[in-house]
């Protein structure tokens, strides 16, 4: 019997048994280098079903793949296995949870092979199934021929021999084959961040691929654990309320029932709060158009998602639809674009911030007139930041002069020389600068490579997927839908009623909360009002001309999507081209996006003021 026909008899088996149970999943970690210590609480808590593994980030994917290149042994997030795994292996034995990471990287099989090494040596029976075939490293010279366009921005395809790595976003089904093959833990590589809940649920509750809302909203659950504990008081705009607590962050559970609804909570006797406002952050964290949310197994629709606290630290989350399956995988690449390096120093006394720009100044201008000796272009890009002048608020800024600021400079060439050589006279320009200049001790900054993001579109059929284990490897097709995707009319924002006496003008942090984060080069920020009835009003502010004018220092074109997502409610942005390149391309201080929020919270609200004493 082939692995498919398998899946599909376990489908039909699971939908006549499934009745009223439900699962509990918890989120473990979100990027490579999370602490370990959600494995403690989950296994106190002693009752979880599964516990998903989320690693990979872009610049991940490209640290990996350097990892691969010098050691074939490696490219996988080696921690799951070391910190994670082999510490907890007669715990996950003894419990008979699951465990589902995206681990492997760009080498799951050697991060399935090393699972089975530690098991082995602890003298457990663990079954490890790998999920491989999102590598399409050796496709390129067809994805180009194809007429691969970077999917955003249309630019060229990259150099192919400048290429580190070339991975598809795989979705769900195969992760649920895996568990129905009979595995505890499953490992793959690029998978979508939310496949490994998705994939618990599809295989519990025998959800199909025709099934889209259920799909939707167990993508939806996958999306609100898959960063940790940003769902329970982490990242949080009321971080005043758990600051006290946040040593001891609880990390999220999903309780999830078979039609897709979930309750998030943590585990008791953690820090951290789960409340509408942590969850809502992290629901519209990085999702672009709440609408057309688009991953392999489903084009999610959020829009109409609610949330509801149902107990202290516990939400009920339902809501979400499916709009779809699309017919292609988004594949990102990274590739090297020349060399990068940055460096801080401190610099102390009155007019602090001239004395740093004089600094900066004079580096670069030695810097530039060695260059042109040595006959070489100028740099692609500079960057000069004085930090402790509100800088991030542009021609917003309110700070007066600051006695004591950071400069941070940074610079990127196609020759790595001339980005030492600017770092060199950095150093070298101290005795000769204005006094009040001060470095932390130290090795001298290195250049490194710049890793730049390109993503296509590239057919599903294009993919070979597979299922390996202990006794070898098996082809794993995943199932086929009708790849239309329904329509869509954006629902009207609530107009503000002028008539409604008194205005009271406000900061937006007293009225929503807020998240940001990146996609690429484009900056995500989540606008979510406290009541609903203040979102009329926060609209009427927050166009997108006005939110353009907030960040015209950032960004290098004024192009911005405002979308609205009446069942929180809330509003998202989208600000493209925003980031300078976005990832470790870029020389920004905040190169993902991480403060934007932060910047557009401060902006002044007016609003009637009765509607605040209500």
């Amino acid at each position: 019997m082939s692995r498919n026909h398998f899946y599909a008899s376990h489908v039909d088996e699971k939908r006549a048994t499934v009745n009223n149970k439900t699962i509990k999943i918890g989120g473990a970690t979100g990027f490579w280098g999370e602490t370990d210590m959600a494995m403690s609480q989950f296994f106190a808590v002693g009752d979880l079903d599964y516990i998903v593994f989320d690693y990979l980030a872009e610049i991940t994917m490209s640290i990996l793949a350097r990892a691969r290149a010098s050691d074939p042994t490696l490219g996988y997030a080696t921690d799951f296995v070391s910190a994670m795994v082999k510490p907890n292996l007669q715990r996950i034995a003894d419990s008979g949870v699951k465990l589902i990471s995206n681990a492997g990287g760009v080498n799951p099989e050697a991060c399935g092979n090393a699972l089975r090494d530690v098991i082995a040596a602890a003298g457990l029976d663990l079954k490890v199934v790998v999920v491989t075939g999102d590598d399409v490293l050796g496709q390129l010279d067809a994805i180009r021929a194809s007429g691969g366009a970077e999917m955003f921005s249309g630019e060229a395809f990259p150099p192919i021999d400048k290429v580190a790595s070339a991975n598809a976003y795989i979705g769900a089904f195969p992760i649920a084959a895996a568990l129905a093959a009979g595995a505890d833990i499953v490992v793959t590589g690029r998978c979508v961040d939310s496949a490994v809940t998705l994939g618990a649920c599809i295989h519990e509750f025998g959800w199909s691929a025709d099934e889209l809302d259920k799909l939707s909203a167990g993508s939806a659950i996958g999306h609100l654990i898959e960063c940790g504990p940003q769902a329970t008081g982490g990242n949080f705009t009321d971080w005043e309320t758990v600051a006290d607590t946040l040593h001891n962050v609880g990390y999220p559970i999903a309780e999830v029932s078979p039609d897709g609804s979930c309750d998030i909570y943590k585990p008791q006797d953690t820090g951290g709060v789960v409340n509408r406002g942590t969850v809502a952050e992290q629901l519209l964290y990085e999702i672009g158009d709440p609408a057309a949310y688009i991953l392999p197994d489903v084009v999610c629709d959020f829009t109409q998602i609610k949330l509801e606290q149902v107990a202290d630290n516990r939400v009920r989350v339902s809501g979400a639809r499916g709009r779809g399956v699309p017919s292609t995988y988004k594949t990102s690449m990274t590739w090297a674009d020349g060399w990068r390096a940055g460096t801080t120093f401190w610099c102390i006394g009155r007019r602090a911030a001239d004395k740093a720009r004089i600094f900066a100044e004079e580096a670069l201008m030695r810097t530039r007139k060695k260059i042109c000796a040595m006959g070489g272009q100028d740099f692609d890009d500079v960057a000069i930041d004085v930090i402790g002048e509100e800088s991030f608020w542009g021609s917003h800024a309110s700070a007066g002069s600051s006695r004591e600021v950071a400069l941070k400079v940074a610079c990127r060439h196609q020759d790595a020389r001339a980005v030492g050589l600017l770092l060199r006279e950095l150093s070298g320009v101290a005795l000769g600068a204005p006094a009040g200049m001060a470095f932390f001790a130290g090795a001298r900054a290195k250049p490194s490579p710049v890793i730049r993001l390109f993503s296509v579109l590239v057919d599903k059929s294009t993919l070979d997927l597979k299922l390996v284990d202990e006794s070898g490897a098996q082809t794993f097709q995943p199932p086929t839908t009708n790849d239309e995707i329904a329509a869509f009319e954006e629902p009207a924002i609530p107009e503000a009623d002028p008539q409604l006496g008194a205005f009271i003008e406000v900061p937006l942090e007293d009225l929503a909360w807020g998240r940001s984060g990146d996609k690429g080069d484009k900056a995500n920020i989540g606008i979510i009002a406290r009541e609903p009835e203040y979102l009329p009003w926060i609209a009427a502010k927050l166009t997108a001309d006005y939110v353009g004018d907030r960040f015209a220092h950032f960004m290098t074109s004024p192009d911005i999507d405002r979308y609205y997502m009446p069942g929180l409610p809330a509003l998202n942005f989208l600000l493209h081209n925003a980031l300078g390149g976005g990832g470790i391309a870029s020389l920004r201080n905040d190169p993902q996006a991480k403060a934007y929020a932060q910047v557009l919270l401060d902006t002044p609200i007016a609003i009637p003021q009765q509607l605040l004493e209500a």
